[in-house]
């Protein structure tokens, strides 16, 4: 343990090291510039680090990939639309977009009605019961997707008829003398892959919490006042005042969330590794890659999902601009 200590401090030191050299020796090439230049290209120079970074770890693997997507199994040969072709018309992969799409429809809304449900009534606990409230609510935040994953496997465990249930509802069946049931073989209208998304609710709900909250918080007394006195009832505050105030924190919210679910992976590799018809295109992703060793269909979905990904992004990018314009 000390060892594995002490690589980790001469790691971040060298590290940090490194960066100050390196900032260090980029300051200098601009002090010998002329005063005309250096004034110019010392900030293009302290952001080139930054900029070679995003070159050599997101674009260029993000071309090389868009053109893998292109070549067989193995990248040494060009297929053109093939691998697109395979895929979109299997229907196991077909399957798989439509569990995405589930995932991406309710997912992100859930997590926002629950995080500013529970933000909103978390407030009104008095300063000891919001802070305990809150607190309990964000911890799971602090647990990786696949610790998550695991914890709700075995809640979700199903022994044999007749041995003991370790899992909590099976348990808790058990209790009453009823069977235990295999809850994510429960493939049928999709039951199964609703109990997958209530791990990353569990998980996300008090990151959502802790934004909306805030933002609740930031709603100026004086309007809500106003308000009362005009006879509105607390209901119609909260829709028609409340809401609408903070509509630029729940859309980033939901965005932020939107985007990690289009990617998921952990907690359907955990839970069922996409049987039972759970599998989504993160998973999907890493089975061709890593136990069909087909590089050229992997890459394929990869190219999917960032084409999907990118009018969400521009979307944010267009919302955090129009809100430093409105600020």
């Amino acid at each position: 343990m000390a060892g594995k200590g002490l690589t980790a401090l001469i790691t971040v030191v060298i590290g940090i090291g490194a960066a100050l050299l390196l900032f260090y020796a980029l300051n200098k090439i601009a002090e010998v510039l002329p005063d005309k230049w250096e004034e110019r290209l010392k900030p293009l120079l302290y952001i080139l680090p930054a900029f070679a970074a995003i070159v050599i770890y997101l674009i260029y693997p993000a071309i090389l990939t868009v053109i893998n997507s292109f070549k067989d199994r193995s990248s040494t040969e060009w297929v053109g639309f093939q691998n697109y072709d395979d895929l979109l018309t299997d229907p196991g992969f077909q399957d798989t977009i439509f569990n995405t799409l589930l995932w991406i429809l309710i997912v992100p809304a859930a997590t926002v009605i629950l995080g500013l449900a529970i933000a909103t009534l978390a407030d009104r606990l008095g300063p000891s019961g919001e802070k305990l409230s809150k607190t309990v609510i964000f911890l799971p935040m602090a647990i990786s997707m696949v610790g998550a994953a695991t914890i709700w496997r075995f809640v979700y465990y199903a022994a044999p008829a007749g041995q003991p249930q370790i899992g909590l509802l099976n348990a808790t069946l058990g209790a009453f003398g009823m069977d235990p049931v295999a809850w994510l073989q429960q493939s049928e209208y999709h039951f199964n892959s609703f109990l997958l998304m209530v791990v990353l609710l569990w998980s996300q709900v008090g990151f959502a919490m802790v934004l909306l909250s805030a933002a609740v918080k930031g709603v100026p007394g004086d309007t809500l006042e106003a308000a009362r006195i005009d006879g509105a009832s607390e209901r119609q505050i909260f829709f028609k005042v409340v809401v609408p105030q903070i509509k630029g924190t729940i859309i980033t919210v939901f965005i932020t969330v939107l985007i990690g679910v289009m990617k998921v992976f952990d907690i359907v590799y955990v839970m069922t590794n996409g049987n039972f018809n759970t599998n989504v295109l993160g998973n999907e992703f890493w089975n061709q890659l890593s136990t069909n060793f087909n590089n050229g269909a992997a890459a394929a979905i990869v190219v999917i999902l960032m084409i999907a990904v990118i009018p969400i992004m521009w979307y944010q990018v267009r919302h955090f601009k129009a809100e430093e314009a409105n600020a």
